[in-house]
């Protein structure tokens, strides 16, 4: 799939998709991800690490909550052993039925993403275990409106979000369904996933996908793991067509990389994985507050991105181009665990003070000023012409020595994001800059008038 490939290549059929970037994209910078399903109800998954840091046991031992529904079919997982301590034989239908959202409200919840800063939002429509969290088509009643919570999640997300005046995406798990499905799990010694390919599953993915794009409109459609091969020729259920028919409803609308070999308008890594593509027009980085995309229960302040790490994972994407889709996973009541609030709250604070120079700005090239890590330092650039600015997120206090910074940055207009003037010099290409201890943790924003050309 495109996923991951360094040089992906569209297949003739698909190259008319190819286009320019919406702007809303390429200036939103900050998504969030919500991932939510019966797995919820159990919530367990060992937090081994993050992936692309394992490279044995991976699937035996998965970190993702949210695959518990594979991780419990293999025999001798510590999860199956769990499963079985805590739930007996239990089929994973049964946690469909014990979810109950009784605290879920999606007006407090987009709140709490607006407040961030975000700009989008993204939750599961439908994930591995094929479940939908609306009544789409072919489900026989596996699905949240029959069962469950009986309410259309996606409905309730989707008006939320957009009364809050962000755009709405939705995931789609196109490659793999536990359920339609009888292969047998997903181990590590697969050389690759396992997962249906053949023309009745991408007929019913096909109508699944469409009643999402007909309904709710979503800007941002957000394959995963592939799409059924049966499926990529031209054809009645052809994803060709499901293209065609997302960008009639949404002709502002974005696809990811991840609907196999066929059409993408930006790439993605995960964790880990997927570094090299971030170099690309367009990328998004997506991953948990913790290791896990659905909530786990064994996560603890070891294992989730504190507030300040989250700045500097957001500022570093940004800085290189990238878009950051930052993940919670809701308990199965419907609420934010404490520690991914306390780091969204945290995000958001520091966005509220900076933000002007992250939101709609574009990486500064570095032969103007350049990243470091010793200091830390990023940069950004906004504006155009006799306006434009160079922001430079600095970690540390006091006397910081800024080095391979060009001429163009005018040293006399160094200014803190509240319009404070910060005292600066300049030797050579080394810029000194005197800054306060951080009000809100580092990095520090300091900005510069950029003289000369655009």
């Amino acid at each position: 799939m495109a996923m991951f490939h360094d040089e992906p290549v569209r297949p003739e059929p698909y190259r008319r998709f190819a286009r320019p970037i919406p702007s809303w994209f390429s200036d939103a910078k900050l998504g969030v991800f919500v991932h939510w399903g019966p797995y919820s109800v159990p919530a367990w998954a060992e937090p081994i690490g993050e992936l692309g840091s394992i490279q044995e046991g991976w699937y035996a031992h998965n970190p993702y909550a949210e695959w518990y529904a594979n991780t419990i079919r293999i025999p001798g997982s510590p999860a199956a052993e769990h499963h079985r301590d805590t739930y007996g034989d239990a089929p994973y239908d049964d946690f469909l039925d014990a979810w109950h959202p009784d605290r879920f409200d999606a007006e407090e919840l987009l709140a709490l993403v607006a407040g961030t800063g975000a700009r989008y939002l993204v939750p599961t429509a439908k994930h591995h275990d094929g479940v939908t969290l609306w009544d789409a088509p072919h489900t026989h009643g596996r699905d949240t409106v029959t069962r469950g919570p009986h309410r259309d999640l996606v409905g309730e997300l989707a008006r939320a979000t957009r009364a809050a005046g962000l755009r709405f995406g939705a995931y789609y798990s196109g490659g793999l369904d536990w359920h339609v499905s009888d292969l047998p799990p997903i181990v590590e010694d697969t050389h690759g996933f396992l997962r249906p390919v053949d023309a009745g599953y991408a007929g019913y993915a096909y109508d699944q996908v469409v009643d999402l794009v007909d309904r709710y409109r979503p800007d941002v459609l957000w394959g995963d793991i592939d799409w059924p091969d049966a499926g990529k020729p031209s054809g009645p259920f052809s994803l060709e067509r499901l293209f065609d028919r997302f960008y009639a409803a949404a002709p502002e609308g974005v696809v990811n990389d991840r609907w196999g070999e066929t059409h993408w308008d930006f790439r993605t890594s995960e964790y880990q994985l997927g570094g090299q593509v971030e170099g690309a027009t367009a990328w998004e980085h997506c991953r948990g507050i913790g290791l896990s995309f659905g909530h786990n229960t064994l996560e603890d302040e070891s294992h989730t991105l504190s507030g300040p790490d989250a700045v500097r994972l957001f500022v570093d994407i940004v800085a290189r181009g990238g878009n950051l889709l930052l993940n919670l996973g809701l308990t199965a009541m419907g609420e934010v665990p404490p520690l991914q609030r306390r780091t969204l709250e945290h995000l958001g604070a520091w966005n509220a003070v900076n933000g002007d120079a992250v939101f709609g700005s574009r990486p500064l090239d570095p032969a103007i000023a350049a990243p470091s890590d010793s200091p830390w330092v990023r940069w950004t650039r906004s504006g155009d012409g006799a306006g434009a600015t160079a922001h430079a997120f600095v970690e540390g206090a006091g006397s910081v020595r800024l080095k391979g910074v060009s001429s163009r940055v005018d040293a006399h207009t160094a200014h803190l994001a509240d319009g404070t003037a910060v005292a600066a010099s300049r030797a050579g290409d080394t810029l000194v800059v005197t800054l306060p201890v951080a009000t809100l943790d580092e990095p520090v924003l300091v900005s510069f008038s950029l003289l000369g050309g655009d």
